[in-house]
């Protein structure tokens, strides 16, 4: 029967009363039949005057060609001397000793957490580059260095250590990155807490580098008019994207990823996914917003407005912003009398949208509401109980809002 044997006769067998092992033509080679109908192969061979049976894998997954290269090759080992079967289990064994070293490695533990908690947080991929980036990545600044702690075992990370990274991270330059480090880095551990991976939170009363204070920058009527006419200098599609931020208030992602299906006519509709507080927003476009993007230059079928490849929003801001701040630098200074322009970030832009709607007398909750603001006025019991959208009042802001930009920067 052995001699016989064949991937066709195997699928053929029936589930038998008990458990039958069939010769398979090899010497020592053998197929397991169980009554569950389950098959596997095995070979038998002596060592040191012992009966020793391994087991080479299940069939279907191993065929009966593979199981005959499996049979000869471990025959050929024990001619040699060796024994198959032991190898196998301390190779087994040290596969298990390496992954359990490796469960209780910063890594593996970030990555789980990643998984199961920060992947379900909207913010959480910000939150992992930054415990990535300044945590578990070597990294050397202005001469201070972070070994990294990628490789280290959770439980070899104290108080100390936590500390230490939080004032390299603020001694090169970084004091807010420091602060969000730590925040992230407690989280982490406070996550490792109830998963009982550590007793307790080494970031736990760790002091922050500096106490970070509400920013007030704007950008004032000078300084707007010196803004449109740097973002001229910018070109596209930056340009046109920064002015889009300042005549809508909305925040840089969401202007960036900005695309054909999301606007109808003069309304700009965003999903939850797309907005940073998950809830749907919709944005009336005043006509000097549509007038920038019309004057977008576009790639050919790309869904995307603000784009450089046609197959992803455009990202990389730093160089546009810095080519931007350098321009306004320059024009500044070249007005009659000079203006010299403090430092300000693009997420002041929005700021500048709200306090010049205040000073349009806009009131607060429309402006909250055209900003898609969920704090302040619009929390609380006002956002259970008040679902008015403001959608006239809000295009009638705006309206005013870009009427107010386009006579500044005239």
């Amino acid at each position: 029967m052995s001699k016989r044997l064949t991937d066709a006769s195997i699928n053929s067998l029936p589930n038998p009363a008990a458990r039958r092992e069939i010769p398979a033509g090899i010497t020592g080679l053998y197929l397991i039949v169980q009554p569950s109908g389950v098959k596997s192969w095995a070979v038998r061979y002596r060592f040191n005057s012992k009966s020793i049976k391994m087991v080479l894998g299940r069939y279907p997954m191993m065929t009966l060609a593979d199981a005959n290269a499996a049979a000869v090759a471990t025959l050929r080992e024990v001619a040699l001397g060796n024994n198959p079967a032991a190898d196998a289990l301390r190779a087994k064994a040290t596969k298990s000793e390496i992954e359990t070293d490796r469960r209780n490695k910063m890594d593996t533990l970030v990555a789980e957490y990643h998984r199961r908690a920060l992947s379900k947080l909207k913010s959480g991929n910000q939150a992992l580059d930054f415990l990535t980036r300044l945590a578990l990545q070597p990294w050397e600044a202005k001469g201070i260095k972070h070994g990294g702690w990628a490789d280290s075992d959770i439980q070899s990370i104290h108080k100390r250590n936590v500390r230490e990274l939080v004032e390299k991270i603020s001694d090169s330059g970084r004091d807010v990155s420091a602060n969000r480090v730590l925040a992230h880095l407690s989280a982490f551990f406070n996550w490792a807490v109830r998963r009982d991976v550590i007793e307790t939170n080494p970031a736990s009363n760790v002091a922050r580098t500096v106490k970070e204070v509400a920013r007030e920058r704007f950008l004032s009527d000078e300084e707007i008019k010196l803004f449109w006419q740097a973002c001229n200098r910018v070109g596209q599609p930056f340009g046109a994207l920064f002015k889009v931020m300042l005549l809508t208030g909305q925040r840089r992602s969401e202007v960036a990823g900005m695309t054909d299906a999301e606007i109808d006519g003069t309304i700009w509709s965003l999903e939850g996914s797309r907005t940073k507080n998950g809830r749907a927003h919709t944005v009336p476009l005043s006509g000097a917003v549509l007038d920038l993007l019309n004057s977008v230059v576009r790639y050919p079928r790309s869904p995307f407005i603000f784009t450089t490849t046609g197959k992803t929003p455009v990202s990389g801001f730093s160089k546009s912003f810095s080519t931007l701040c350098a321009a306004m630098l320059e024009l500044g200074q070249g007005s009659s009398p000079p203006i010299d322009i403090a430092p300000w970030r693009l997420h002041d832009l929005r700021r500048t949208c709200a306090t010049g709607l205040a000073s349009l007398r806009v009131p607060v909750r429309v402006t909250e509401a055209a900003l898609n603001h969920v704090s302040g006025t619009g929390g609380g019991i006002v956002a259970v109980y008040q679902k008015h959208d403001f959608a006239d009042e809000r295009r009638e802001a705006l309206d005013a809002w870009a009427n107010h930009v386009m006579a500044v920067a005239a």
